[in-house]
């Protein structure tokens, strides 16, 4: 049976009046669980307008009550996990620690949006010439759209949303088509924890829907995560409209391990970072980088982990892996490995042709771990976004870092090593926004803020933490004089200088 998943504007759920609907599928199983409801264009006009005429009052609550809602929602967050990571396995496949795990982190990012207030102080220059103070503070840009993709479907908004409204602004979401339902029951959490309606809504669609929130006159900024190339479109279209933009892309993370490195702890990382939700993650690991030594040490432990994975439906408490999102996704995995075996790769651990019992229409894809890869390859040129990790080998840690430094992606990376001099070397010369120094998925917790270089972003600020508050608002400078009455009020012509009051 399957159900209908609706927008939700203006603080209620609705079908809209759009006629298209798209399927969505439990990965696991292959079977169709519900009929997506994608906005037209009338819908689209409704959530803006919502949200332009929520923006304006809610930007003039006090901090102390928008935080006041922020902390009920957290509230509601935390005692709803379980039921939430429920919904994101059955749409996106992922097992259910991992689905927790993501709602976690999600939660981490609201509570740094609780403490607003701290983020949002402007600075006061008292007598900054005779009888004249300046002052700074923030003010919300408006309203925020949000484009989120299918792999984080809880904790990619939460990077967004918390933020956004607790420094006043108005948020609609488009979420991925492929796994939408979460996103609906974030909004019903945000009405009950009191959110005024019209500051959060949802709406579902493909790129006409896209379109329609980069271009709308009533929508002042957008935060997007997703591919690189939809990422440059999505920066260049939105700015030529006159919005702001943050758009974080693709990713080609590499892991560089050192012949003095841990190597239990070293395949152990690898092996969860690279296979963890399928591979589809933008912090995923898909390259080593194997300098010397390390080649065989480590290759030789990865493959018995690899083989060690339980492949299964995320709702298995056994299983340390699930499917991936769609049929095509498996068909893209399975043509990235069989080009990589062509052109003369070592296929270590092979998944293409992995079945699940009982799942045996299932969108499984199993580890795969591919030796003697080179840059020319396929395998190593693209973000392949499942469970594959590739092996490439070099000489030394110079070499690992040119190779890393060459790929056009800067998004994460890390280094296995127990030389001090090693990690600083590489932390200082390596040109990534995120690394990590033995931690194999450096993301940063939710005070600081994620962001890659070069193709992983296009913007100037990275997502949440500080970044995120100088993102979702704007600063004004005021100059204040308060005259006597009885003060002379003849005016310079000349360019006012602070020197000459």
């Amino acid at each position: 049976m399957t159900t209908s998943i609706n927008h939700f504007i203006n603080g209620e759920e609705t079908a809209g009046s759009g006629t298209e609907t798209q399927p969505v599928y439990n990965p696991a199983t292959g079977q169709v669980t519900g009929d997506l409801q994608l906005a037209s264009t009338e819908d689209l006009n409704a959530a803006v307008a919502a949200a332009r005429t929520a923006a304006d009052t809610w930007a003039d609550v006090s901090i102390a009550k928008r935080s006041a809602v922020l902390f009920k929602f957290r509230e509601l967050l935390a005692a709803n996990t379980a039921e939430l990571a429920q919904i994101v396995t059955s749409e996106h496949g992922k097992v259910l620690s991992d689905a927790a795990g993501e709602i976690g982190r999600g939660l981490e990012v609201v509570e740094f949006a609780c403490g607003i207030s701290q983020s949002l102080k402007g600075d006061f220059s008292d007598q900054v010439a005779t009888g004249i103070d300046v002052h700074s503070f923030r003010q919300p840009v408006g309203v925020v759209a949000g484009i989120t993709p299918f792999n984080f479907p809880v904790m990619v908004p939460m990077w967004m949303a918390p933020v956004a409204i607790a420094a006043g602004n108005a948020f609609i979401l488009k979420p991925s088509e492929r796994d939408p339902s979460a996103s609906l029951f974030m909004a019903r959490l945000w009405k009950e924890a009191g959110l005024p309606d019209g500051v959060f809504n949802v709406v579902h669609g493909g790129k006409d829907a896209v379109d329609g929130l980069l271009t709308h006159p009533d929508v002042d900024a957008i935060s997007f995560v997703g591919s690189t190339p939809i990422a440059k479109y999505v920066h260049e279209t939105a700015t030529a409209h006159g919005k702001r933009v943050q758009a974080l892309g693709g990713a080609k993370n590499h892991a560089v391990v050192m012949p003095d490195a841990d190597m239990d702890v070293a395949a152990d990382h690898l092996t969860a970072a690279a296979f963890g939700s399928a591979g589809q993650r933008c912090m995923a690991i898909s390259v080593a980088v194997a300098v010397g030594e390390a080649g065989d040490l480590v290759v030789d432990k990865l493959v018995q982990r690899a083989k060690d994975v339980k492949v299964s439906d995320g709702t298995d408490p056994s299983a340390d892996m699930g499917p991936v999102i769609t049929p095509a996704s498996k068909s893209r995995v399975q043509k990235i490995v069989g080009e990589a075996e062509s052109d003369g790769a070592a296929i270590l651990v092979d998944g293409r042709d992995l079945v699940v019992e009982d799942h045996e229409e299932g969108f499984f894809v199993g580890p795969t771990l591919i030796d003697q890869v080179k840059t020319e390859m396929s395998a190593y040129e693209e973000e392949i976004f499942g469970p594959v990790l590739v092996v490439v080998r070099v000489d030394s840690l110079e070499e690992a870092i040119h190779l890393v430094n060459a790929n056009p992606y800067g998004n994460g990376t890390a280094i296995f090593t127990s030389s001090g001099y090693s990690a600083r070397t590489f932390t200082r010369r390596i040109q990534v926004g995120m690394v990590g120094v033995n931690v194999p998925l450096p993301v940063p917790v939710a005070w600081h803020s994620f962001g890659g270089w070069k193709d992983s972003l296009f913007g100037d600020h990275h997502i949440y933490g500080p970044d995120g508050i100088r993102f979702y608002t704007r600063a004004k400078a005021v100059t204040t004089r308060w005259p006597e009455v009885s003060e002379a009020s003849g005016a310079s012509f000349a360019f006012p200088s602070s020197e000459k009051h």
